[in-house]
Protein backbone atom coordinates (compact mmCIF):
# COMPACT_ATOMS: atom_id res chain seq x y z
CA UNK A 1 0.00 0.00 0.00
CA UNK A 2 2.95 2.09 0.95
CA UNK A 3 4.00 2.16 -3.11
CA UNK A 4 0.48 2.81 -4.34
CA UNK A 5 0.44 5.69 -1.96
CA UNK A 6 4.23 6.99 -3.12
CA UNK A 7 2.85 5.88 -6.50
CA UNK A 8 -0.16 8.68 -6.76
CA UNK A 9 2.24 11.46 -5.05
CA UNK A 10 4.36 11.05 -7.96
CA UNK A 11 1.37 11.45 -10.17
CA UNK A 12 0.02 14.29 -8.01
CA UNK A 13 2.74 16.44 -8.86
CA UNK A 14 3.19 16.81 -12.28
CA UNK A 15 -0.64 17.16 -12.42
CA UNK A 16 -0.74 20.08 -10.28
CA UNK A 17 2.58 21.40 -12.15
CA UNK A 18 -0.08 21.20 -15.23
CA UNK A 19 -2.28 23.97 -13.83
CA UNK A 20 0.14 26.44 -14.71
CA UNK A 21 -0.34 25.63 -18.40
CA UNK A 22 -4.16 26.49 -17.87
CA UNK A 23 -4.17 30.07 -19.37
CA UNK A 24 -2.10 29.33 -22.62
CA UNK A 25 -3.90 25.63 -23.27
CA UNK A 26 -7.31 27.23 -22.64
CA UNK A 27 -6.83 30.21 -24.35
CA UNK A 28 -7.46 32.68 -20.89
CA UNK A 29 -5.83 35.61 -22.39
CA UNK A 30 -8.85 35.68 -25.18
CA UNK A 31 -11.42 34.41 -22.78
CA UNK A 32 -11.63 35.86 -19.18
CA UNK A 33 -11.54 39.19 -20.38
CA UNK A 34 -15.41 38.62 -21.23
CA UNK A 35 -15.69 37.98 -17.83
CA UNK A 36 -16.09 40.30 -14.89
CA UNK A 37 -13.05 41.07 -12.88
CA UNK A 38 -14.52 39.10 -10.01
CA UNK A 39 -14.93 36.06 -12.10
CA UNK A 40 -11.69 36.79 -13.90
CA UNK A 41 -9.46 36.43 -10.54
CA UNK A 42 -11.22 34.00 -8.89
CA UNK A 43 -10.89 31.67 -12.24
CA UNK A 44 -7.02 32.71 -11.79
CA UNK A 45 -6.76 32.40 -7.69
CA UNK A 46 -8.74 29.07 -7.46
CA UNK A 47 -6.52 27.24 -10.44
CA UNK A 48 -3.51 28.45 -8.76
CA UNK A 49 -4.16 27.51 -5.07
CA UNK A 50 -6.23 23.95 -6.37
CA UNK A 51 -2.51 23.29 -8.09
CA UNK A 52 -0.76 24.18 -4.87
CA UNK A 53 -3.01 21.65 -3.36
CA UNK A 54 -2.71 19.27 -5.30
CA UNK A 55 1.44 19.21 -5.50
CA UNK A 56 1.11 19.18 -1.84
CA UNK A 57 -0.73 16.22 -1.52
CA UNK A 58 1.39 14.56 -3.89
CA UNK A 59 4.48 15.97 -1.96
CA UNK A 60 2.72 14.47 0.82
CA UNK A 61 1.90 11.24 -0.20
CA UNK A 62 5.55 11.29 -1.69
CA UNK A 63 7.33 12.00 1.84
CA UNK A 64 4.86 10.36 4.37
CA UNK A 65 3.71 7.25 2.85
CA UNK A 66 4.27 5.17 5.64
CA UNK A 67 2.85 6.87 8.30
CA UNK A 68 -0.51 7.30 5.81
CA UNK A 69 -0.36 3.89 5.97
CA UNK A 70 0.41 3.33 9.44
CA UNK A 71 -1.98 5.55 11.39
CA UNK A 72 -5.45 6.21 12.48
CA UNK A 73 -5.23 10.23 11.25
CA UNK A 74 -3.10 8.84 8.09
CA UNK A 75 -5.92 6.27 7.08
CA UNK A 76 -8.73 8.71 7.95
CA UNK A 77 -6.56 11.24 5.69
CA UNK A 78 -6.48 8.82 2.77
CA UNK A 79 -10.26 8.28 2.86
CA UNK A 80 -10.51 11.82 2.98
CA UNK A 81 -8.68 11.46 -0.39
CA UNK A 82 -10.18 8.47 -2.27
CA UNK A 83 -13.71 10.44 -1.48
CA UNK A 84 -12.62 13.40 -2.99
CA UNK A 85 -10.83 12.10 -5.90
CA UNK A 86 -13.64 9.70 -6.78
CA UNK A 87 -16.41 12.58 -6.62
CA UNK A 88 -13.91 14.31 -9.46
CA UNK A 89 -13.66 11.58 -11.54
CA UNK A 90 -17.64 10.86 -11.50
CA UNK A 91 -17.80 14.64 -12.11
CA UNK A 92 -15.84 14.31 -14.97
CA UNK A 93 -17.72 12.13 -16.72
CA UNK A 94 -20.51 13.25 -15.61
CA UNK A 95 -20.27 16.80 -16.32
CA UNK A 96 -18.09 17.49 -19.11
CA UNK A 97 -19.85 16.80 -22.65
CA UNK A 98 -17.35 14.57 -24.86
CA UNK A 99 -17.44 17.73 -27.10
CA UNK A 100 -15.18 19.36 -25.41
CA UNK A 101 -12.04 16.40 -26.35
CA UNK A 102 -13.94 14.71 -29.94
CA UNK A 103 -11.27 15.54 -32.44
CA UNK A 104 -8.59 16.64 -30.44
CA UNK A 105 -5.76 14.48 -29.70
CA UNK A 106 -4.17 15.48 -26.03
CA UNK A 107 -7.54 15.95 -24.52
CA UNK A 108 -8.96 12.77 -25.76
CA UNK A 109 -6.13 11.00 -24.15
CA UNK A 110 -6.90 12.35 -20.75
CA UNK A 111 -10.30 11.65 -21.29
CA UNK A 112 -9.56 7.74 -21.84
CA UNK A 113 -6.96 7.70 -19.24
CA UNK A 114 -9.34 8.82 -17.10
CA UNK A 115 -11.90 6.75 -18.12
CA UNK A 116 -10.10 3.77 -18.05
CA UNK A 117 -9.00 4.60 -14.31
CA UNK A 118 -12.53 4.85 -13.41
CA UNK A 119 -12.82 1.32 -14.59
CA UNK A 120 -10.16 0.12 -12.88
CA UNK A 121 -11.57 2.00 -9.24
CA UNK A 122 -15.05 0.36 -10.04
CA UNK A 123 -13.81 -3.23 -10.67
CA UNK A 124 -15.00 -2.99 -14.10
Amino acid sequence: MKQIIELLGGLLIPLALVHFDFPRRFGWKEELPRLSLLNKQVMEVHTFFIGLVVFLIGVLCLTSAELLVSTELGSRICWGLFVFWFARLVVQFAYYSPELWRGKRFEKAVYMALRQIGWMVSGH
